[in-house]
């Protein structure tokens, strides 16, 4: 079955650090074979907006807000691609998710990430 699980969030002092990681089913790695990938968060009230993306080159792209804090790695071997998120601000506080970046996925679960100022 396909899905996405994302996991590795919680709740963090502002200053602190995390690092999400998003499992990729076989079928999903297999049958749609996305090349791209990427870390989106939403907050309530706000649309769901993209932090970080990864092309199948491992070219990667960041939202102004979080350039020179996070970074978006890859691994495809185990079907995985993580978020390490340093020097977090309670703005940062958000559910955190991955996708593909071109193929219209069903969304995980998410994790929670709660930075604490």
């Amino acid at each position: 079955q396909g899905r996405l699980v994302e996991s590795g969030g919680g709740l963090v002092q502002a200053g602190g650090s995390l690092r999400l990681s998003c499992v990729v089913s076989r079928a999903i790695w297999s049958f749609f074979a996305p090349k791209d990938w990427g870390w989106f968060r939403e907050t309530p009230g706000k649309q769901r907006e993209l932090v970080a993306g990864i092309t199948s080159s491992r070219a990667t792209q960041y939202a102004d807000s979080v350039k020179g804090r996070f970074t978006i790695t890859r691994d495809n071997s185990q079907k995985k691609v993580y978020l390490q998120m340093n020097s977090l601000k309670a703005d940062d506080t958000a559910v955190y998710y991955c996708n593909a970046l071109k193929e219209s996925l069903e969304w995980g679960q998410g994790t929670q990430v709660t930075v604490a100022s």
